[in-house]
Protein backbone atom coordinates (compact mmCIF):
# COMPACT_ATOMS: atom_id res chain seq x y z
CA UNK A 1 0.00 0.00 0.00
CA UNK A 2 1.38 3.41 -0.91
CA UNK A 3 0.25 6.98 -0.56
CA UNK A 4 1.47 10.51 -1.25
CA UNK A 5 1.81 12.88 1.69
CA UNK A 6 -0.82 15.58 1.29
CA UNK A 7 0.18 19.25 0.95
CA UNK A 8 -2.47 20.09 3.53
CA UNK A 9 -3.34 18.40 6.83
CA UNK A 10 -4.62 14.88 6.27
CA UNK A 11 -8.35 14.42 5.82
CA UNK A 12 -10.34 13.06 8.71
CA UNK A 13 -11.99 10.57 6.34
CA UNK A 14 -11.14 6.97 7.20
CA UNK A 15 -8.49 5.21 5.16
CA UNK A 16 -10.29 3.13 2.46
CA UNK A 17 -8.34 -0.06 3.14
CA UNK A 18 -8.69 0.14 6.90
CA UNK A 19 -12.36 1.03 6.45
CA UNK A 20 -12.87 -2.07 4.26
CA UNK A 21 -11.20 -4.33 6.79
CA UNK A 22 -13.27 -2.90 9.64
CA UNK A 23 -16.49 -3.19 7.64
CA UNK A 24 -15.70 -6.77 6.66
CA UNK A 25 -15.06 -7.74 10.25
CA UNK A 26 -18.37 -6.15 11.27
CA UNK A 27 -20.26 -8.08 8.59
CA UNK A 28 -18.58 -11.31 9.66
CA UNK A 29 -19.77 -10.78 13.23
CA UNK A 30 -23.27 -9.88 12.09
CA UNK A 31 -23.73 -12.85 9.76
CA UNK A 32 -23.07 -16.19 11.49
CA UNK A 33 -21.07 -18.66 9.46
CA UNK A 34 -19.76 -16.05 7.00
CA UNK A 35 -16.05 -16.66 6.46
CA UNK A 36 -13.73 -13.83 5.51
CA UNK A 37 -10.30 -15.52 5.50
CA UNK A 38 -8.64 -12.77 3.43
CA UNK A 39 -9.72 -10.10 5.87
CA UNK A 40 -8.66 -12.15 8.85
CA UNK A 41 -5.20 -12.63 7.35
CA UNK A 42 -4.95 -8.90 6.58
CA UNK A 43 -5.88 -8.06 10.15
CA UNK A 44 -3.40 -10.51 11.61
CA UNK A 45 -0.42 -9.09 9.73
CA UNK A 46 1.44 -6.32 11.56
CA UNK A 47 1.39 -2.99 9.75
CA UNK A 48 4.63 -1.06 9.27
CA UNK A 49 4.45 2.57 8.14
CA UNK A 50 7.42 3.55 5.98
CA UNK A 51 8.21 7.13 5.00
CA UNK A 52 10.39 8.10 2.03
CA UNK A 53 11.62 11.65 1.32
CA UNK A 54 10.43 12.18 -2.25
CA UNK A 55 9.18 10.25 -5.25
CA UNK A 56 12.25 10.20 -7.49
CA UNK A 57 14.84 9.12 -4.95
CA UNK A 58 16.40 5.70 -4.35
CA UNK A 59 14.66 4.97 -0.99
CA UNK A 60 11.35 5.12 -2.85
CA UNK A 61 12.68 2.74 -5.51
CA UNK A 62 13.79 0.31 -2.80
CA UNK A 63 10.54 0.42 -0.84
CA UNK A 64 8.40 0.17 -3.97
CA UNK A 65 10.45 -2.75 -5.25
CA UNK A 66 10.02 -4.58 -1.94
CA UNK A 67 6.28 -3.88 -2.11
CA UNK A 68 5.85 -4.96 -5.76
CA UNK A 69 7.94 -8.10 -5.33
CA UNK A 70 5.83 -8.96 -2.25
CA UNK A 71 8.84 -9.08 0.05
CA UNK A 72 6.88 -7.54 2.92
CA UNK A 73 4.24 -10.24 2.40
CA UNK A 74 6.93 -12.90 2.66
CA UNK A 75 7.91 -11.41 6.02
CA UNK A 76 4.30 -11.49 7.16
CA UNK A 77 3.92 -7.71 7.13
CA UNK A 78 1.55 -5.18 5.63
CA UNK A 79 3.55 -2.15 4.48
CA UNK A 80 2.14 1.35 4.13
CA UNK A 81 4.50 3.60 2.16
CA UNK A 82 4.08 7.37 2.34
CA UNK A 83 5.98 9.68 0.00
CA UNK A 84 6.75 12.94 1.79
CA UNK A 85 7.84 16.27 0.33
CA UNK A 86 11.32 15.98 1.75
CA UNK A 87 13.44 14.32 4.40
CA UNK A 88 12.57 16.93 7.02
CA UNK A 89 8.84 16.30 6.65
CA UNK A 90 9.36 12.54 6.94
CA UNK A 91 11.50 12.99 10.05
CA UNK A 92 8.79 15.17 11.57
CA UNK A 93 6.27 12.40 10.87
CA UNK A 94 8.53 9.94 12.69
CA UNK A 95 8.81 12.30 15.66
CA UNK A 96 5.03 12.71 15.73
CA UNK A 97 4.43 8.97 15.67
CA UNK A 98 2.88 9.07 12.17
CA UNK A 99 5.60 6.85 10.68
CA UNK A 100 7.52 3.87 12.02
CA UNK A 101 10.57 3.90 9.72
CA UNK A 102 11.80 6.74 7.51
CA UNK A 103 14.80 7.38 5.32
CA UNK A 104 16.68 10.60 6.03
CA UNK A 105 20.17 11.98 6.49
CA UNK A 106 22.19 10.20 9.16
CA UNK A 107 23.14 13.51 10.76
CA UNK A 108 19.46 14.39 11.32
CA UNK A 109 19.32 11.79 14.10
CA UNK A 110 22.21 13.46 15.95
CA UNK A 111 20.45 16.82 15.70
CA UNK A 112 17.09 15.37 16.68
CA UNK A 113 18.29 13.56 19.80
CA UNK A 114 19.42 16.79 21.45
CA UNK A 115 15.97 18.27 20.73
CA UNK A 116 14.06 15.38 22.24
CA UNK A 117 13.38 13.38 19.07
CA UNK A 118 14.27 9.92 20.30
CA UNK A 119 15.21 7.93 17.21
CA UNK A 120 18.18 5.90 15.93
CA UNK A 121 19.67 4.87 12.62
CA UNK A 122 18.83 1.17 12.21
CA UNK A 123 20.20 0.47 8.73
CA UNK A 124 22.90 2.25 6.75
CA UNK A 125 21.65 3.26 3.33
CA UNK A 126 24.57 4.54 1.32
CA UNK A 127 28.17 5.66 1.77
CA UNK A 128 28.32 8.45 -0.75
CA UNK A 129 26.45 10.92 -2.90
CA UNK A 130 26.32 8.60 -5.88
CA UNK A 131 24.81 10.22 -8.93
CA UNK A 132 25.18 13.71 -7.42
CA UNK A 133 27.28 15.99 -9.60
CA UNK A 134 28.16 19.64 -10.05
CA UNK A 135 27.30 20.66 -13.58
CA UNK A 136 27.61 23.66 -15.88
CA UNK A 137 26.25 24.48 -19.33
CA UNK A 138 28.04 22.64 -22.14
CA UNK A 139 29.58 25.87 -23.49
CA UNK A 140 30.54 27.27 -20.06
CA UNK A 141 34.13 28.50 -19.64
CA UNK A 142 34.14 26.84 -16.19
CA UNK A 143 36.31 23.73 -16.36
CA UNK A 144 37.26 22.98 -12.74
CA UNK A 145 35.96 23.56 -9.24
CA UNK A 146 38.53 26.33 -8.76
CA UNK A 147 36.81 28.24 -11.59
CA UNK A 148 33.67 28.56 -9.43
CA UNK A 149 35.27 31.26 -7.27
CA UNK A 150 33.01 34.30 -7.29
CA UNK A 151 30.29 32.54 -9.30
CA UNK A 152 26.65 31.67 -8.56
CA UNK A 153 25.87 28.01 -7.80
CA UNK A 154 22.34 26.63 -7.59
CA UNK A 155 21.08 24.56 -4.66
CA UNK A 156 17.60 23.38 -3.75
CA UNK A 157 17.43 25.04 -0.32
CA UNK A 158 19.54 25.98 2.68
CA UNK A 159 20.40 22.93 4.78
CA UNK A 160 19.66 20.47 1.97
CA UNK A 161 21.96 17.83 0.51
CA UNK A 162 22.75 20.11 -2.42
CA UNK A 163 23.66 22.89 0.02
CA UNK A 164 25.86 20.53 2.04
CA UNK A 165 27.81 19.55 -1.06
CA UNK A 166 28.19 23.15 -2.21
CA UNK A 167 29.57 24.06 1.21
CA UNK A 168 31.85 21.03 1.10
CA UNK A 169 33.33 22.28 -2.18
CA UNK A 170 34.03 25.70 -0.68
CA UNK A 171 35.67 24.18 2.40
CA UNK A 172 37.64 21.53 0.51
CA UNK A 173 38.87 23.78 -2.30
CA UNK A 174 39.13 26.94 -0.17
CA UNK A 175 37.08 29.05 -2.53
CA UNK A 176 34.00 31.22 -2.15
CA UNK A 177 30.91 31.43 -4.34
CA UNK A 178 27.27 32.43 -3.90
CA UNK A 179 24.78 29.66 -3.15
CA UNK A 180 21.42 30.36 -4.80
CA UNK A 181 18.38 28.42 -3.45
CA UNK A 182 16.04 27.58 -6.33
CA UNK A 183 14.09 24.50 -5.30
CA UNK A 184 14.42 21.20 -7.11
CA UNK A 185 12.36 22.37 -10.08
CA UNK A 186 14.38 25.54 -10.57
CA UNK A 187 17.90 24.16 -10.82
CA UNK A 188 18.03 23.18 -14.50
CA UNK A 189 15.91 26.06 -15.92
CA UNK A 190 18.04 28.66 -14.15
CA UNK A 191 21.23 27.00 -15.33
CA UNK A 192 20.05 26.91 -18.93
CA UNK A 193 18.85 30.53 -18.80
CA UNK A 194 22.19 31.73 -17.42
CA UNK A 195 20.82 32.97 -14.09
CA UNK A 196 23.37 30.78 -12.35
CA UNK A 197 26.81 29.58 -13.45
CA UNK A 198 26.62 26.03 -12.10
CA UNK A 199 24.38 23.81 -10.00
CA UNK A 200 24.50 20.76 -7.77
CA UNK A 201 22.25 18.02 -9.20
CA UNK A 202 21.13 14.67 -7.84
CA UNK A 203 20.20 11.44 -9.60
CA UNK A 204 18.31 10.66 -11.73
CA UNK A 205 18.04 14.31 -12.76
CA UNK A 206 21.80 14.35 -13.30
CA UNK A 207 21.62 11.53 -15.81
CA UNK A 208 18.68 13.15 -17.59
CA UNK A 209 20.44 16.45 -18.32
CA UNK A 210 23.75 14.79 -19.14
CA UNK A 211 22.17 12.36 -21.59
CA UNK A 212 20.27 15.26 -23.18
CA UNK A 213 23.57 17.18 -23.45
CA UNK A 214 22.02 20.08 -21.57
CA UNK A 215 24.88 20.16 -19.08
CA UNK A 216 28.49 19.10 -18.54
CA UNK A 217 29.83 17.67 -15.27
CA UNK A 218 32.84 19.19 -13.57
CA UNK A 219 32.64 17.15 -10.35
CA UNK A 220 31.25 13.75 -9.33
CA UNK A 221 30.53 13.88 -5.60
CA UNK A 222 30.30 10.10 -5.41
CA UNK A 223 34.02 10.02 -6.19
CA UNK A 224 35.19 13.20 -4.44
CA UNK A 225 33.58 13.11 -1.00
CA UNK A 226 35.16 10.65 1.48
CA UNK A 227 32.92 7.64 2.28
CA UNK A 228 30.44 8.28 5.05
CA UNK A 229 26.86 7.42 5.93
CA UNK A 230 24.94 9.97 3.91
CA UNK A 231 21.53 8.50 4.69
CA UNK A 232 19.98 5.78 6.85
CA UNK A 233 16.76 4.01 7.62
CA UNK A 234 15.66 5.47 10.94
CA UNK A 235 13.20 4.26 13.57
CA UNK A 236 11.89 5.80 16.77
CA UNK A 237 13.06 4.47 20.12
CA UNK A 238 9.45 3.61 20.90
CA UNK A 239 9.13 1.44 17.79
CA UNK A 240 12.51 -0.17 18.39
CA UNK A 241 11.58 -1.10 21.97
CA UNK A 242 8.00 -2.19 21.33
CA UNK A 243 8.14 -3.66 17.84
CA UNK A 244 11.66 -5.02 17.40
CA UNK A 245 10.58 -8.16 15.49
CA UNK A 246 8.45 -6.09 13.09
CA UNK A 247 11.33 -3.68 12.52
CA UNK A 248 13.67 -6.58 11.79
CA UNK A 249 11.27 -8.03 9.23
CA UNK A 250 10.73 -4.64 7.60
CA UNK A 251 14.48 -4.15 7.21
CA UNK A 252 14.77 -7.67 5.80
CA UNK A 253 12.23 -6.73 3.12
CA UNK A 254 13.81 -3.35 2.34
CA UNK A 255 17.28 -4.83 1.93
CA UNK A 256 15.70 -7.63 -0.03
CA UNK A 257 14.56 -4.90 -2.42
CA UNK A 258 18.15 -3.67 -2.68
CA UNK A 259 19.33 -7.22 -3.31
CA UNK A 260 16.77 -7.79 -6.04
CA UNK A 261 17.73 -4.60 -7.88
CA UNK A 262 21.46 -5.29 -7.60
CA UNK A 263 21.21 -8.89 -8.80
CA UNK A 264 22.61 -9.05 -12.37
CA UNK A 265 20.07 -11.75 -13.20
CA UNK A 266 17.29 -9.20 -12.60
CA UNK A 267 18.84 -6.33 -14.58
CA UNK A 268 16.13 -6.01 -17.23
CA UNK A 269 13.32 -6.10 -14.67
CA UNK A 270 15.21 -3.73 -12.35
CA UNK A 271 15.53 -1.14 -15.13
CA UNK A 272 11.83 -1.51 -15.89
CA UNK A 273 10.91 -1.06 -12.22
CA UNK A 274 13.08 2.04 -11.85
CA UNK A 275 11.64 3.52 -15.04
CA UNK A 276 8.07 2.93 -13.84
CA UNK A 277 8.60 4.15 -10.29
CA UNK A 278 10.51 7.30 -11.27
CA UNK A 279 8.57 7.80 -14.52
CA UNK A 280 11.75 8.11 -16.57
CA UNK A 281 13.01 6.58 -19.84
CA UNK A 282 14.74 3.22 -19.71
CA UNK A 283 18.11 4.77 -20.64
CA UNK A 284 18.02 7.05 -17.60
CA UNK A 285 16.76 4.21 -15.40
CA UNK A 286 19.75 2.12 -16.52
CA UNK A 287 22.11 4.96 -15.59
CA UNK A 288 20.41 5.25 -12.20
CA UNK A 289 20.83 1.52 -11.63
CA UNK A 290 24.52 1.47 -12.57
CA UNK A 291 25.54 4.81 -11.08
CA UNK A 292 23.55 4.75 -7.86
CA UNK A 293 21.52 1.64 -6.96
CA UNK A 294 24.44 -0.74 -7.54
CA UNK A 295 26.48 1.25 -4.99
CA UNK A 296 23.95 1.22 -2.15
CA UNK A 297 24.63 -0.68 1.05
CA UNK A 298 23.49 -4.28 0.66
CA UNK A 299 23.98 -5.08 4.35
CA UNK A 300 23.00 -1.97 6.31
CA UNK A 301 26.36 -2.13 8.11
CA UNK A 302 27.50 0.80 10.25
CA UNK A 303 31.06 1.82 11.08
CA UNK A 304 31.94 4.51 13.59
CA UNK A 305 34.17 6.38 11.15
CA UNK A 306 31.34 6.58 8.62
CA UNK A 307 29.07 8.08 11.26
CA UNK A 308 31.70 10.54 12.45
CA UNK A 309 32.15 11.88 8.93
CA UNK A 310 28.37 12.14 8.58
CA UNK A 311 28.25 14.50 11.56
CA UNK A 312 31.16 16.51 10.16
CA UNK A 313 29.18 17.00 6.97
CA UNK A 314 26.15 18.03 9.01
CA UNK A 315 28.18 20.68 10.78
CA UNK A 316 28.95 22.24 7.39
CA UNK A 317 25.30 23.27 7.05
CA UNK A 318 25.16 24.68 10.57
CA UNK A 319 24.10 21.69 12.65
CA UNK A 320 25.13 22.30 16.26
CA UNK A 321 24.84 20.54 19.60
CA UNK A 322 24.85 17.15 17.96
CA UNK A 323 24.49 13.95 19.96
CA UNK A 324 27.58 11.74 20.33
CA UNK A 325 28.20 9.32 17.48
CA UNK A 326 27.75 6.28 19.73
CA UNK A 327 24.15 7.33 20.47
CA UNK A 328 22.88 7.82 16.93
CA UNK A 329 22.82 4.25 15.67
CA UNK A 330 22.21 0.69 16.75
CA UNK A 331 23.66 -2.50 15.34
CA UNK A 332 20.96 -4.63 16.95
CA UNK A 333 19.15 -5.12 13.65
CA UNK A 334 21.22 -6.82 10.97
CA UNK A 335 19.10 -7.25 7.84
CA UNK A 336 18.68 -10.72 6.42
CA UNK A 337 17.52 -9.74 2.91
CA UNK A 338 14.26 -11.34 1.89
CA UNK A 339 14.39 -13.33 -1.34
Amino acid sequence: MRREALPTPASTSPDPLRRAITLGATVALAVPGLALPGLVRAQSRPVVRIGVPTKTYFPTIIAETALRKKLFDKEGLQAEITVYRGGAEGFEALAAGAADIVFNSTSSVAAGLTKGVMARCVGNGVLGYYGWQLVVKPDSPIKTLADLAGKKVGITSAGSGTDMLALWVMADRKIQFTRVPLGGGGLVPNLLSGNIDATVLYSPLTYKVLQAKQARSIADFGELVPPHSTGSWIASDKFIAGNGPVLQKALNALYGGVGFLRNPANRAEAIQLIAEIDEIPDSIAAAELDGNIMKLSATGEFKTEWMERALEMGQLIGMKNLAPVAEIFTTKFRPVPTV
